[in-house]
C-alpha cells in the first residue's frame, strides 16, 4: 500500500540519521492509520532534535505538526505564523492574500 511505501522510504532515510529532513506532502494518498504512524515518526524525530521542513496542503497536518508555518500566495511569502498563533484562519488568510505593504 501507499502508506507502507512511504513508511519504508522514511525508514531508509532515517538510517542516515539526518540533521534535516525535507518532507513534501508526506501523507498524501494514504489511509488514516498510516498517517498516524507517520505523524508519530515525525513527532519523535522532532523531539530528538531533527529539523523538519515540511510542505503540506493539509491544514490539520500543519496545525498538529508544525512549530512554524510560512504562507505563500502566488509564490511569494505572505506570512510567518508561530505555533502559539497558529490557526486555520491565519493560514487561510496568508494563502489567499498578497503580502501587506511594509
Amino acid at each position: 500500500s501507499g502508506g507502507n511505501q512511504q513508511k519504508a522510504v522514511i525508514a531508509r532515510w532515517l538510517v542516515e540519521k539526518p540533521d534535516i529532513l525535507f518532507l513534501d506532502e508526506p501523507t498524501q494518498g494514504i489511509d488514516v492509520g498510516a498517517k498516524d504512524e507517520i505523524y508519530g515518526i515525525i513527532n519523535e524525530l522532532s523531539k530528538n532534535g531533527t529539523s523538519i521542513i515540511m510542505v503540506s496542503s493539509e491544514m490539520q497536518e500543519n496545525l498538529s505538526l508544525c512549530d512554524r508555518v510560512i504562507t505563500l500566495y502566488e509564490g511569494q511569502v505572505t506570512g510567518e505564523i508561530r505555533r502559539s498563533e497558529l490557526s486555520e484562519e491565519r493560514m487561510m488568510a496568508g494563502m489567499s492574500m498578497e503580502k501587506e505593504a511594509e
